[in-house]
């Protein structure tokens, strides 16, 4: 396999790893994808950001370890310590799974409250910039250039397919989503990848 492509698909994995969990946001796209509601427009709003923030990593720890080659060391024991923690985080949600529940009564949100909701449920998320810019970021620096942009850009795929599936697949997926054991495979399968991939990260280290 080239190493670009697989770059990519680690990037794609990292970034799905990280973004599918049960959250405020993907619960509040699940809520408008079922009620079939300016989706397109939260969708656009959501890949937008990811994509923002993705850059915003990727570019700025890349530089800063460009500029500071000692600083790969401390973003790779970092990148690894917080994989590692999310690893046993996801292990724990997948031993005891949650439900995913939209609220989907009440009254109609106009275009504007639904795009402030999910800019607020977005970027006011502390957890977002430790996932989307640091991990993410850090992730990235570790293959250098141009791999690092590889990496990005299977990330940011792996926005496009959850948003777009979480959005517009929310009639049909809803109640997936509402089953705990679909979340006890999906949060299984990310434990295992994020404990791969910090553990890779801590042995390169």
């Amino acid at each position: 396999m080239p190493l670009a492509l697989a770059t990519a698909l680690a990037g794609l994995g990292t970034g799905l790893g990280l973004i599918v969990a049960i959250g405020a946001q993907n619960t509040f796209i699940l809520r408008q994808g079922i009620r079939r509601e300016h989706v397109g427009a939260l969708v656009a709003l959501c890949l937008v950001s990811d994509v923002v923030l993705i850059l915003a990593g990727v570019a700025g720890l890349g530089a800063l370890v460009t500029a500071v080659p000692a600083v790969l060391l401390a973003v790779r024991l970092v990148g690894a310590a917080f994989l590692l923690v999310y690893a046993v985080l996801a292990a724990r949600r997948a031993l005891h799974p949650r439900r995913m529940t939209a609220d989907v009564g009440g009254t109609s949100l106009s275009r504007r409250r639904v795009l402030l909701t999910g800019a607020a449920l977005t970027w006011l998320n502390p957890h977002v910039y430790l996932d989307t810019v640091l991990l993410v970021g850090s992730l990235a620096a570790v293959h250098g250039d141009p791999g690092r942009w590889w990496f990005a850009g299977g990330a940011m795929v792996a926005s496009v397919v959850w948003f777009v599936a979480l959005g517009w697949g929310a009639g049909l997926l809803a109640g997936w989503f509402r089953r705990p054991a679909t979340w006890r495979i999906l949060d299984g399968a990310i434990a295992v990848v994020m404990a791969a991939l910090g553990l890779r990260l801590l042995l390169g280290a």
